[in-house]
């Protein structure tokens, strides 16, 4: 079972994996904002980041999900759904 602070630095981790060069951009953010409009990352970028949180926790995330899971927070949310 994954804390929230555990799933937030998961989903943080992951999306710096994924997209290095906005790394530090995603600490400053509003965790409820759209993540990939506010990056400015595409769908390669959202799926690679689901196939990240999925490799690191054992969550699995179906494709369908992905639209929901578009901020920092939705992603947490899921998360601990999941692990809990």
């Amino acid at each position: 079972m994954l804390t929230t602070d555990q799933a937030r630095a998961t989903v943080v981790e992951a999306i710096a994996r994924v997209a290095p060069d906005v790394a530090d951009e995603i600490e400053g953010l509003d965790p409820s904002v759209d993540l990939w409009d506010a990056l400015e990352l595409d769908s390669m970028d959202h799926v690679n980041v689901m196939t990240q949180l999925t490799e690191r926790t054992g969550v699995d995330i179906p494709e369908r999900d992905y639209p929901e899971l578009r901020s920092i927070e939705s992603l947490i949310a899921h998360l601990l759904r999941s692990t809990g």
